[in-house]
């Protein structure tokens, strides 16, 4: 925890002793490339970053705070503040076509602690670019495009943390790369790193459970099987049409071997995601959305509350009502969105009755914001959920409002 607010005070010392002692006029935002269509695999650099003069060095971040009172089943925690995240970016071009980003998260406080990207990337053609050090596994669409300021809802999709493990990251390498022919871009990524390990089942949660993988802290120093975890995905963005992407990402998560001893098959984890935004002309509604599919090789000795198969996803509507300043803010924006979500952690039937598998989650979640600039965003949630147990029980229901800040820095 030392080195931690080590480096926060470093982080912040940097910031105001340049802001200090630099030429206010040298200060500047770095410009996003607005000239192109941007993907959703772009999102990792397309943020705002902060420069002084000529130095190699950029800085930037976003927080998110928010506010919420739920209740379960009539039984409620009351009021509750809370410091969603605060996470920070240093960008550096190390030389020509050369260049270094990271991204440090901090969750609830310090309570999770994560470096979610720490990579070098060097550029050998348009169609050929080399990734090393701690990648974003590009499953999906929200693991690649997750900061906060750029979505209406306080809280993240149950489908990319519930089911997939949002956020998702690695150490290993890889190569991407894109081509533009007039309105249409074309995009891969492909990825070799570490992967799951034996908490995809192995877990608190007693069910599959992807995202308690991200719970080992020795999947950034070694791999938990010796197995590579292979990410890849394709995209096509069209400037009317919108942005398809199709992902996978598959490995081994047990350990099948030790010492050269057989323990196991190799038992593994195959995920594929499709993903899909746009913006309709005429109303400027954004529509986002992505589905997934998961399977899993679970051991016989495991019960039935353990899913060979999950599928779950999002989307959501975005639609501005009122582009007017208000308080003085040239730029500002009232939107009103809708978000429809749902997740199987459990898809298939009961071996024994040939009843269906329930544990399964839907959720409804209204919302207004207001964006006072493009970076920043204040938003007021309605969240309804319906969930039943493996059995298929009445659901129980959690409903409540959030309110919540979320912006660049």
């Amino acid at each position: 925890m030392k080195k931690i607010y080590l480096f926060i005070f470093f982080f912040c010392w940097v910031t105001s002793t340049v802001t200090a002692q630099v030429d206010p006029s040298l200060l500047r935002r770095i410009p996003q490339d607005t000239s192109k269509p941007q993907l959703n695999m772009d999102a990792v650099y397309n943020r705002p970053f902060l420069q002084a003069g000529k130095l190699p060095v950029a800085l930037g971040g976003y927080a998110e705070a928010n506010y919420q009172y739920l209740q379960q089943d009539g039984v409620t925690e009351g009021h509750q503040f809370q410091m969603r995240r605060l996470t920070l970016f240093v960008s550096s071009s190390i030389a020509n076509r050369i260049k270094f980003l990271s991204e440090i998260e901090f969750e609830d406080g310090t309570k999770e602690i994560n470096i979610e990207f720490a990579s070098v990337d060097i550029e050998f053609n348009p169609l050929l670019n080399f990734r090393g050090g701690i990648v974003m596994n590009p499953i999906g669409a929200f693991n690649q495009n997750h900061d906060g300021p750029k979505w209406e809802f306080v809280d993240r999709p149950l489908s990319a943390t519930q089911m997939l493990p949002a956020t998702f990251s690695n150490v290993g390498f890889g190569l991407y790369g894109k081509q533009y022919r007039k309105d249409w871009v074309y995009a891969y990524e492909v990825y070799l790193t570490n992967g799951f390990d034996d908490r995809v089942i192995a877990n608190g949660e007693n069910k599959t459970f992807l995202p308690a993988t991200k719970e080992n802290p020795d999947r950034f120093e070694e791999s938990f099987n010796g197995s590579p975890l292979v990410t890849g995905k394709v995209a096509l963005r069209n400037n009317k049409a919108g942005e398809l992407g199709l992902s996978y990402m598959g490995g081994v998560y047990n350990k099948y071997q030790e010492d050269g001893l057989r323990l196991d098959k190799k038992r593994r984890v195959n995920v594929f995601a499709i993903d899909f935004n746009t913006t309709v002309s005429k109303t400027k509604t954004v529509v986002n959305g992505e589905w997934a599919w998961v399977k899993v090789d679970v051991p016989d000795t495991y019960s039935e509350q353990f899913g060979e198969k999950q599928q779950g996803g999002f989307i959501d509507l975005v639609q501005p009502v009122f582009k007017k300043p208000v308080f003085g803010f040239e730029k500002s924006v009232i939107n009103v969105a809708l978000r429809l979500e749902y997740v199987d952690w459990n898809k298939g039937k009961f071996s024994a009755t040939g009843s269906n598998i329930a544990d399964d989650i839907f959720s409804l979640v209204p919302a207004i914001s207001w964006r006072p600039g493009a970076q920043t965003v204040l938003r007021l949630n309605y969240r309804y959920n319906w969930q039943k147990d493996i059995l298929g029980n009445p659901a129980s229901k959690l409903a409540g409002f959030q309110f919540g800040i979320a912006t660049y820095f």
